[in-house]
């Protein structure tokens, strides 16, 4: 979608503050999403130069090896969208007159399912690098202007409570169903909020 959209306008490449036609299209802003509602999964696709997209898909490799070898292939892209739908309706909530594009709440949702998964199985986080990788990057959130805040809070909480499900302790017994269930569910519950954000005009 980037190499797309920088073909079109070569001005993607950078960060700027007017958005090009293509980026405007995907993006997420309240006022657009209604009767657009990809646009609650194609913003998570969009980003805003070479810096923002290096940045999350770095972060989403190694996260990716990390959760794909414990959760599977399918159950990963499951806790991914449900992530990246929770980051979509946090930006709703939180920032719905911005323009909102990137993986970043996916990719924090991933880092807050590894932070929980390794304290389920008794692993201090802080002892692996996740731990202090979300708390500073929970911490650049509120420091760096022009950062969907809710995006990435939202991408945290769908993370965690699919993270706490998914990546149990074997003595919880969670059945098997549930770990593909709770992402499915998250999807859902995300979806309902944005809707009800964007037809209640919440924050307009």
């Amino acid at each position: 979608m980037f190499a797309w959209l920088v073909i079109q306008d070569t001005s993607a490449l950078g960060a700027s503050n007017s958005a090009t036609q293509g980026q405007f299209d995907l993006a997420l802003r309240s006022d657009l999403v209604d009767g657009e509602w990809y646009r609650l999964v194609t913003a998570g696709f969009l980003h805003f130069g070479v810096i923002h997209i290096l940045f999350n898909m770095v972060l989403l490799f190694q996260l990716g090896n990390l959760l794909e070898r414990a959760l599977g292939r399918v159950r990963f892209g499951l806790l991914y969208f449900a992530a990246l739908l929770a980051g979509s309706a946090g930006a709703l909530l939180m920032s719905p007159k911005s323009l909102v594009g990137g993986a970043s709440g996916a990719v924090f949702g991933l880092m807050a399912a590894a932070f929980v998964g390794l304290r389920n199985r008794g692993v201090n986080p802080f002892s692996t690098g996740i731990g202090t990788l979300l708390v500073i990057n929970v911490m650049l959130t509120f420091v760096i202007p022009g950062i969907a805040i809710g995006g990435h809070l939202g991408g945290i909480v769908g993370g965690a409570i699919a993270g706490w499900v998914m990546m149990a302790p074997r003595y919880r017994r969670i059945p098997e169903w549930a770990t593909y269930a709770t992402p499915v569910a998250i999807m859902v519950l995300s979806v309902i909020v944005s809707v009800w954000v964007v037809s209640s005009g919440w924050g307009v």
